[in-house]
């Protein structure tokens, strides 16, 4: 097994390779404007760095969000490009889960919080039992709106580090981790347990849309 996971569903642009035992390469850079430039360096990279090459690849892994939809389109495409080329499955995981899987590497048992930052004052978001349990679906929401829901439980994500007055406990790790996400995905693999769609999980609509009372003109 050789898993290739990537995530550019936050700021991070996070890349790693799984054996099916550990983790054997990885490439984490966090810059919200470059998802697009930083990607494929990033996977040329880990390969590299583990001596394998593309066709090694047995599955690929991509978080699906939530998040921003530039940002998140570029991963997902990336990823459904590799698997349809390679001619192996492409498995789909929420963004936050692979967030709370490296919390509970990083310690943390549960019951938390996982909060990404959707910009616009608003924060993505979900409850989890534990590292491998979660609670709610995936939300977004500005943070005042759901400070009762919150408040009483440690927090993990750049979100919750923006907002330390509602999330009652805010700590990291801050930004995605393909290695998380790559190791969680081959626990899944391992247990036959089911992935989700490499559809974008975006939650609401992109900024960019047909403006109303669009006239269509057409040649005569």
């Amino acid at each position: 097994m050789l898993l290739l996971a990537v995530d550019t569903a936050t700021p991070a642009v996070t890349v790693a390779l799984h054996d099916g035992q550990s983790v054997v390469a990885e490439s984490n850079q966090v810059d919200a404007r470059r998802h697009g430039e930083l990607l494929l360096p990033s996977v040329d990279k880990v390969l590299a760095e583990a001596g394998r090459t593309l066709d090694a690849v047995t599955g690929v892994v991509v978080g699906v969000g939530p998040g921003p939809y530039t940002g998140l389109r570029v991963g997902l495409v990336t990823a459904t490009t590799f698997a349809s080329v390679l001619g192996v499955p492409v498995h789909g995981l929420c963004t936050l889960d692979g967030l709370a899987y490296a919390a509970g590497l990083a310690g943390l048992e549960g019951p938390f919080t996982v909060a990404t930052d959707a910009r616009r004052k608003e924060v993505y978001w979900a409850r989890y039992a534990d590292p491998r349990t979660r609670l709610t679906e995936p939300s977004v929401d500005r943070p005042a709106d759901i400070a009762d829901e919150v408040a009483a439980l440690p927090a993990v994500g750049a979100g919750a580090l923006l907002y330390p007055e509602v999330f009652g406990d805010p700590r990291g790790p801050e930004h995605q981790s393909a290695a998380a996400l790559a190791a969680l995905a081959a626990e899944k693999l391992a247990a036959g347990t089911d992935f989700l769609p490499p559809q974008p999980l975006y939650l609401r609509r992109p900024d960019a849309q047909v403006p109303k009372n669009y006239k269509v003109v057409t040649p005569k």
